[in-house]
């Protein structure tokens, strides 16, 4: 059964990226239970994402990965899997982030931007 902790802090936990994922996708806590064909319920995503569950199974984080469109590697490294010395020296960033020195406010920030673009784009699909 995966443990249950206190985050770093909350900007940096594994749950807070989560949820800045989810965001960036425009998806609801259901819409990825959908996507996920089930594999991952969203009162279990809620939990994650609240920093309940702290190191879910890898199957959980393959599936929110290509749900999320982001590297599985840097999702087995932010929920304690892998060291970040792991991936030599190359930093695991999302797909869209080509740039290999972002550091991760830098990542935080873009991710936050996308989801308010996005979210202005609904807006005015509406």
């Amino acid at each position: 059964m995966p443990k249950t902790g206190d985050p770093k802090s909350p900007d940096d936990s594994f749950g807070a990226h989560l949820v800045r994922l989810r965001n960036a996708a425009r998806l609801s806590l259901r819409q990825v239970e959908e996507a996920t064909e089930k594999e991952v319920s969203n009162a279990y995503l809620s939990q994650l994402e609240n920093n309940k569950i702290v190191k879910p199974s890898p199957h959980i984080l393959d599936a929110l990965a290509r749900v999320y469109k982001t590297p599985y590697d840097d999702l087995m490294e932010r929920a304690g899997y892998m060291s970040s010395g792991a991936s030599a020296g190359k930093k695991a960033k999302a797909a869209t982030f080509a740039v290999q020195d972002l550091t991760g406010e830098e990542e935080k920030a873009l991710l936050a931007y996308l989801g308010f673009i996005r979210d202005q784009k609904k807006k005015r699909d509406k």
